[in-house]
């Protein structure tokens, strides 16, 4: 049995001086960084990173957003807020990182389960393939795109952890009720949840 890292999101435009900007981004691309370099002798036999690459995503963008459904235009594919932020791309181009899910060409697609690698392949089916049958969660942001993965995660069946001290959130209250839900679908949370006060 052996366990993988899923690594949501660290992207230029969801940290300070991006788009869609979480406070504490940077931060935590760097704790990531670390994290991984830490883990090379064993502690994740795999690890993973997602990627928001937004082609078309209908009313996904907005001029208008509300921050829950719609966003400002952000990580459109090609772009250079779509890249993964200097404090963790290093960690990507040095091989720590053995695959990168795409999500959302088309659509909002706040789960990695939804994304695909370079080949097509999906991430449920990567990490099958691979034995992978636990799962630690981390990234950007706590109460979007790490909430929709880690819920994906043990939908489909992987033993599911969310550490919340690699990860950032958006708000207090999202937070809040991020954790409820990660309660209520058995998702094993550890570290403390981090939000701009």
């Amino acid at each position: 049995m052996s366990r993988g890292l899923i690594i949501v999101d660290v992207q230029k435009d969801f940290c300070e001086g991006g788009s869609v900007p979480v406070a504490g981004g940077a931060q935590i691309a760097a704790a990531i960084a670390e994290l991984v370099e830490q883990s090379a002798d064993g502690d994740y036999q795999y690890v993973v990173a997602t990627r928001d690459h937004h082609i078309d995503p209908g009313s996904h963008f907005s001029s208008n957003p509300d921050f829950k459904d719609s966003f400002p235009v952000h990580c459109v594919a090609g772009d250079e807020g779509g890249e993964f932020h200097p404090n963790f791309a290093p960690t990507v181009a040095g091989g720590k990182v053995h695959a990168v899910f795409f999500k959302g060409a088309h659509s909002a697609s706040k789960s990695g389960f939804e994304g695909a690698d370079s080949e097509g392949t999906s991430l449920a089916d990567w990490l099958r393939a691979r034995g992978v049958r636990d799962v630690d969660v981390v990234g950007i942001a706590t109460d979007h795109c790490v909430r929709a993965t880690a819920l994906d995660a043990a939908s489909a069946g992987f033993g599911t952890r969310v550490r919340l001290d690699y990860s950032v959130g958006v708000a207090p209250d999202t937070i809040a009720s991020t954790l409820d839900d990660f309660r209520q679908a058995g998702i094993e949370v550890s570290g403390q949840a981090s939000a701009p006060s």
